[in-house]
């Protein structure tokens, strides 16, 4: 990898990191709560400075930031400590950061969209002999839903048969402005691996208004959420393994390949827009990993929240923060293996 694809999979990281801890950061300071230090990175710190109560530093390693909060992972005497707050105050500081996160991912929707518009679920070819020619669907057909499932854009369709693998399917199409349906069972194509209805999408993306922009772009976000709960899925039934993951050197290299082959294919302004996609997944999945209820993630400190609302007694911040530190002790090590599984992979594809 050329030292460009390294720096610019850096500040997309950065950013994404950055916008997460701040939404952390924004509600602290909107409940009163004290933040002791901003961080960008994990490990010794190489540059730090301090503006009023607060320190603000860059880490040595690239992957991770921090927001830290007095009484965060302990006692504290100080009356503007994170446990000194109430359980709804807490939880808003807790939800902030992947919440920042969602609303990046909206942000950046919105520039793509507008800049090329949406892949609309037009079929633009059908495959011979597969379930969609046997069922009459055509060329210039648009398909609006899959059973009950609304479909807006093309990539819903290979979204939708992956969550629902050779299950019947009604599928609804409009042919020149009427409605039809028309019942499908897809079929796994041996050679990919996956299940097929048997048609191709137009490459083509068709501009919208502002106000559609706005809708799809919700769409989109949502898209994405779904996009990983179900490779969350995936992995703990077993449909896909640790070789399927990518931590941040895989993340780091399929980054540059995509700047690399856009720019080389379509110039800087898709270049940046490709970016811009990677981005807004890259932030939705952080917010839906910073919300599974583990130890160490947003999501574990919420459920300690709510259990304490439902017990209405607080719990002890000491234990409460060994949980949370064995939980962090855990996470890394997972990182670092999925890293080096990510190292194996890349030599093999320069061997």
């Amino acid at each position: 990898m050329t030292i460009i694809k390294i720096i610019i999979a850096i500040i997309i990281f950065s950013i994404i990191i950055i916008f997460h801890e701040l939404g952390h950061f924004t509600f602290a300071k909107l409940n009163g709560i004290r933040v002791n230090e901003f961080s960008l990175g994990l490990g010794p710190t190489i540059f730090g400075i301090k503006k009023g109560e607060t320190k603000y530093s860059l880490k040595l390693l690239p992957f991770g930031g921090a927001c830290m909060m007095e009484g965060e992972d302990g006692e504290s005497d100080d009356r503007r400590s994170f446990n000194s707050k109430s359980a709804l105050a807490r939880f808003s500081v807790i939800f902030a950061g992947p919440a920042f996160n969602f609303i990046m991912a909206f942000l950046f929707s919105v520039i793509i969209i507008g800049c090329i518009g949406v892949d609309q679920p037009v079929i633009s070819s059908v495959m011979e002999g597969y379930p969609a020619e046997q069922a009459g669907i055509e060329s210039g057909d648009v398909i609006t839903k899959l059973n009950n499932t609304r479909i807006y854009t093309f990539r819903d369709i290979s979204l939708y048969t992956l969550k629902h693998s050779g299950e019947e399917i009604v599928v609804t199409y409009e042919r020149e402005g009427e409605s039809h349906e028309t019942t499908i069972v897809p079929v796994l194509d041996e050679e990919s691996g996956r299940y097929m209805i048997g048609f191709y999408g137009s490459s083509a993306y068709e501009k919208v208004g502002p106000f559609k922009t706005i809708r799809y772009s919700i769409h989109e976000v949502k898209y994405w959420i779904s996009y990983t709960l179900h490779s969350l899925f995936m992995l703990v039934t077993g449909e896909a393994s640790m070789n399927d993951m990518s931590g941040p050197v895989g993340i780091i290299q399929t980054i540059g390949d995509t700047y690399e082959s856009t720019v080389t294919s379509s110039g800087y302004y898709y270049a940046v827009l490709s970016l811009l996609n990677i981005s807004v997944l890259l932030a939705a999945n952080l917010g839906v990993i910073n919300l599974l209820p583990l130890p160490a993630l947003d999501g574990g400190r919420i459920l300690f929240i709510i259990i304490e609302a439902i017990r209405r007694k607080k719990i002890d911040p000491n234990k409460e923060g060994i949980v949370h530190f064995i939980g962090f002790m855990i996470l890394i090590v997972f990182i670092v293996v999925v890293m080096f599984n990510d190292i194996r992979k890349l030599f093999e594809s320069l061997g």
